[in-house]
């Protein structure tokens, strides 16, 4: 089959690869509809995430089974099935507690070993503890499926980010960060509740978005100038809940200054240097909670499944230009000259 593969900074491939076979009897082999490149691939792409020469990547796909173990119990070839973006056991204690990110016997697609997603099909480990199934007429319905492919990543991690900041019904939510995380989590706070959401960004192409999915204010401003800005908004309060949606110590220490005294952040963005935005006497003095972390998004989907399914939420929208495998590393390139907001891809 023909999968992406990076080889160095800048240098990403569509190469053949043996194709996925079952290996073990929790095993199934799922065939690539959709699948998508993530804000967070681009860390390696820059060189700023180690990687080995020819090692796979991609963590965010939905298929057809077309092979299953002897042990899978849940699925049969022919189902359509999302798959979040690491595989877990379904059976241990973190797996229970709905917290799979931790499962021991759990790993991410695209790291040394196994299949990443953007390629043409996966070998899923632990298929029954991984998986979810979907309806089988979704996959002739191009946009629900694009819609369905925001479950694997981004719609559960912006969820998680508003559990986190502790979005509740009538809250002011601030959401840092412009990318499709930062635009699901203005989604998810919407859905949660939340009265008023103020977006930070300067793209007015995402903050656009940002206002369709219930965004009510848009701050443009950077640093102390979006602090300013945010703090006017709220009577010189800040925010209940603030979504940091980044991972950088400027967004950090924006997600801080603008959150009210006795808030809370919810923090998604993969940290790049964002634990020296932190200064927890800053966050002692005021009461500001700090919860988050890498998104357990299969404990999600059977909640925000019937959502999408019915059309209530629909985050779509975050896929901005479509490639097929040919266009991968073009779709690379995209979005790391942010000429392109999330790259969907149709192997």
């Amino acid at each position: 089959m023909r999968a992406t593969t990076i080889h160095a900074p800048f240098d990403m491939r569509v190469e053949d690869v043996p194709d996925p076979v079952v290996q073990d009897p929790t095993d199934v082999v799922v065939r690539v509809l959709r699948a998508c490149v993530c804000g967070s691939d681009l860390w390696a792409y820059r060189g700023e995430s180690a990687r080995q020469p020819g090692q796979r990547i991609g963590h965010e796909f939905l298929g057809i089974v077309e092979a299953a173990g002897s042990d899978v119990t849940g699925f049969t070839a022919g189902d359509l099935v999302v798959a979040p973006f690491v595989w877990s056991d379904g059976t241990c204690d973190y797996c229970a507690e709905g917290l799979q990110t931790s499962c021991p016997s759990g790993g991410f697609w695209g790291s040394v070993g196994s299949d990443g997603g953007q390629g043409e099909a996966v070998r899923v480990p632990f298929a029954d503890g991984t998986l979810v199934k979907l309806p089988a007429d979704a996959a002739s319905d191009d946009h629900l499926l694009t819609a369905l492919l925001a479950l694997s990543d981004v719609l559960g991690t912006g969820h998680h980010a508003a559990l986190g900041a502790g979005v509740r019904k009538g809250s002011t939510v601030a959401v840092v960060g412009d990318g499709a995380v930062g635009l699901c989590g203005v989604l998810a706070a919407k859905r949660l509740g939340a009265e008023r959401i103020i977006a930070l960004g300067r793209h007015t192409t995402r903050t656009d978005i940002a206002r369709r999915f219930g965004a009510t204010d848009v701050v443009a401003e950077r640093g102390e100038a979006a602090e300013a800005a945010v703090r006017e908004l709220t009577g010189g309060q800040g925010a209940h809940a603030v979504i940091e949606a980044v991972g950088t110590e400027q967004s950090m220490r924006t997600a801080v200054a603008i959150a009210r005294d006795g808030g809370s952040i919810g923090y998604v963005g993969v940290p790049h240097g964002s634990g020296t935005g932190l200064d927890l006497s800053v966050m002692f003095d005021r009461n500001i909670a700090l919860r988050g972390g890498v998104a357990p998004v299969r404990a999600y989907i059977p909640e925000l499944l019937p959502d999408v399914l019915d059309g209530t939420i629909d985050p779509s929208p975050v896929f901005d230009l479509t490639v097929g495998l040919d266009g991968v590393p073009g779709g690379y390139r995209a979005m790391d000259e942010r000429t392109a907001l999330k790259v969907l891809v149709k192997p």
